[in-house]
C-alpha cells in the first residue's frame, strides 16, 4: 500500500472512531424528565426579579435526557435550532414554553434548552423539530399539563399550603401511578412548589417512577405541606 493509500486508510479509521464516539455520547441516557415550572415560584426564588408579571401556571422548563446513575448528558453536539423550526412552532411554544424570567428572549431560552438537552435526545428524538413537537404533544394532546391536572383535582393556585400527598396523587392518577419528582424552594420560610417532573423511559413510550427525589437536607426538598 502506498503512502496515499495509507493516509486515506488512517483518515477513514479516524473518522469512523469520531463517529462512533459522537453517537455513543448522544445516547448516554436511560430516561427522560419532562419538567414544568410554576411561574410565580420561579420569580419568587430568582435573585433577579422577573421582567413581566408571572401567570399562575405551570409551563414547560424542558425535556431532559437523564441517567439513573452517573452524570446526565449535556451539549452532545454543536447543532443549533433551525430558524424554520422556530417559525413553524413559535406560536405554540410561546404559550406552553415561555421564558418566564425574560419574555423578550423566548427564542434564546428554547435555543439553550436544545443545545444543552435536545442535542442529547437521539435516538428517541432525532431532530430539533421532533424534539420541540414532542414537548408540544406531551403538554397538550397527551395532557401532561400540571396546572390542568391539579385543577381537576380541585388543587388551586391560591398561595395557600397544600398537602404534598394530594399533589402527588393527582399527578399519579394521570401517569399510571408513577411517582413524579417535585422541587421546592424556601420563600420567606415557607416551602413553595417550584417544579414538577414526569419521568418516562428512554423511548418515551411509558411513564416510570422518577429517580433521585430530593431528600431531606436538600434545598429543593418538599416537606409534607407546600405552598401553591
Amino acid at each position: 500500500m502506498g503512502i496515499t493509500g495509507m493516509i486515506y486508510m488512517v483518515t477513514m479509521v479516524f473518522s469512523l472512531i469520531v463517529l462512533i464516539l459522537s453517537s455513543s455520547k448522544a445516547q448516554q441516557y436511560d430516561y427522560f424528565q419532562f419538567t414544568q415550572q410554576y411561574q410565580p415560584a420561579v420569580c419568587n426564588s430568582n435573585p433577579t426579579p422577573c421582567k413581566d408579571s408571572p401567570d399562575k401556571l405551570f409551563t414547560v422548563h424542558g425535556l431532559w435526557p437523564s441517567n439513573s446513575s452517573g452524570p446526565h448528558p449535556h451539549n452532545c453536539t454543536n447543532t443549533t435550532v433551525k430558524s424554520q423550526t422556530i417559525r413553524s412552532l413559535k406560536a405554540q411554544l410561546e404559550i406552553i414554553w415561555p421564558n418566564v424570567l425574560n419574555r423578550n428572549d423566548h427564542v434564546g431560552f428554547w435555543s439553550r434548552q436544545w443545545a444543552k438537552h435536545g442535542t442529547c435526545a437521539s435516538p428517541a428524538l432525532k431532530s430539533d423539530m421532533q424534539y420541540f413537537q414532542t414537548v408540544i404533544n406531551m403538554y397538550t394532546t397527551q395532557k401532561q399539563n400540571v396546572s390542568k391536572i391539579l385543577s381537576r383535582a380541585n388543587i388551586k393556585p391560591n398561595g395557600t399550603t397544600k398537602a404534598l400527598t394530594d399533589i402527588q396523587n393527582a399527578i399519579r392518577n394521570r401517569n399510571n401511578n408513577m411517582m413524579p419528582k417535585l422541587k421546592c424552594k424556601n420563600n420567606s420560610g415557607i416551602p413553595e412548589l417550584v417544579e414538577v417532573s414526569f419521568c418516562g423511559d428512554s423511548n418515551l413510550t411509558q411513564f416510570i417512577n422518577c429517580p433521585h427525589p430530593f431528600l431531606p437536607g436538600s434545598p429543593y426538598f418538599c416537606p409534607g405541606h407546600v405552598q401553591y
